[in-house]
């Protein structure tokens, strides 16, 4: 029984990796994609975590500020 079921993984993986490798209608793969928008996408996750910690910076000051009075 094991045996099938690692049959069946490797067979799903194979398929997987042959659908993200495989070239589409534009001459260009899912993977082909992938690495031409990671560099946008580094950079909205690298200003959302500026921003998300300016949030934090500004809620922990209101907070040291009401817990002095």
């Amino acid at each position: 029984m094991g045996f099938i079921k690692t049959l069946a993984i490797g067979a799903a993986v194979a398929y997987g990796i042959n659908y993200v490798t495989k070239k589409g209608p534009d001459g260009k793969s899912i993977i082909d994609n992938l690495v031409d928008n990671a560099p946008e996408w580094a950079d909205r996750a690298k200003k959302y975590g500026e921003l998300t910690l300016e949030q934090i910076a500004v809620r922990t000051q209101n907070l040291r500020d009401n817990s002095r009075r």
